[in-house]
């Protein structure tokens, strides 16, 4: 059995993940395609096809008519054309929940740079301006308690429940927010404008779908707190950012931390990119971390396993 992985490079650094766990399933192979490239001619013959953010739509699989299963190494599968693939037989497996330590991790890494504004303060002391203060105190930016804030949770599946655990940890009310029924987690279901009105902290957790794309716009941000941050560690699509952009530089926000873009590797002329006051980016690695790379190479081991067992429980299709 053929198995190809077109974009490792996504999921391995420097050799740092143990991949035994694929290479005893079958002949394997790992190669370096970027998202919109052609998956064909690297996949002939194969029978397990394995992509992070590769394309891979109706017209890609019919060439391959060795491929049986297509393994997502990931939660998402929007790159994937999944009526096709129910039309032509294939199967696909994605792994949900191995990166929820990691993004909630993250989360709270991203609410609390911008609660203690820690990174400005580095600067200012790398700079010298504490080194230059008549006082012991270097005090220039206004930070905030997390204690007594409200945490609105928009997605409320694996992530959205850990970031709820540790939002609880540090005494922070948690307003949940799904579009499935929750009340087996315990928590109510709010609504998404009682979210936007009452949080001190919109944390954005719910998959990009037509339903979801710009769902957070200009609209949005004038029913949120003057002193809220936004936080989004899903997909770049849900919030529209030049909405965002306008947002923070107008005030009609305190701050904001994103993970994703609508486009990745961000374009020349994305809103966010153009000096916006009081935001945070990171390069789409709150999920990133070795243990949750690792746990996500063995979760797609298992879902290959089961496609040779011939058992579809849990399988997108």
């Amino acid at each position: 059995m053929r198995i190809v992985f077109l974009d490792e490079n996504t999921v391995v650094l420097k050799g740092d993940i143990d991949l035994g766990v694929l290479r005893k399933l079958g002949e394997y192979e790992a190669f370096s395609i970027l998202p919109h490239d052609d998956p064909v001619p690297l996949s002939r013959e194969a029978e397990v096809m394995i992509v992070n953010k590769v394309k891979v739509s109706a017209g890609a699989m019919k060439q391959l008519p060795s491929l049986r299963l297509i393994c997502l190494a990931a939660t998402g599968y929007d790159n994937i054309d999944i009526a096709a693939a129910k039309d032509i037989g294939i199967r696909v497996a994605n792994v949900a929940g191995y990166a929820k330590y990691s993004v909630a991790q993250q989360v709270f890494a991203m609410i609390l740079s911008i609660a203690t504004r820690i990174h400005d303060y580095y600067g200012d002391v790398k700079g010298g301006e504490w080194q230059r203060s008549k006082t012991f105190i270097l005090l220039k930016y206004h930070t905030f308690e997390l204690a007594g804030k409200k945490i609105g949770i928009v997605g409320f599946g694996a992530i959205g429940h850990e970031i709820a655990k540790i939002a609880e940890a540090f005494g922070i009310q948690v307003l949940a927010h799904d579009i499935v029924d929750i009340s087996r987690t315990g928590y109510e279901n709010h609504s998404l404008d009682e979210l936007l009105r009452s949080a001190d902290i919109l944390s954005i957790n719910c998959p990009l779908t037509e339903r979801t794309r710009n769902m957070i716009d200009s609209d949005s941000f004038t029913k949120m707190k003057k002193n809220a941050i936004l936080i989004n560690t899903a997909r770049g699509g849900i919030v529209n950012e030049e909405a965002l952009a306008r947002a923070l530089n107008s005030n009609l926000i305190a701050g904001a931390a994103v993970d994703t873009l609508s486009t990745e590797p961000p374009v020349e002329g994305n809103p966010l990119l153009g000096g916006v006051k009081n935001l945070i980016i990171t390069p789409h690695t709150a999920w990133a971390t070795r243990d949750s790379r690792q746990r996500l190479v063995n979760a797609i081991a298992e879902n290959i396993k089961k496609y040779i067992r011939e058992e579809f429980e849990g399988f997108v299709v």
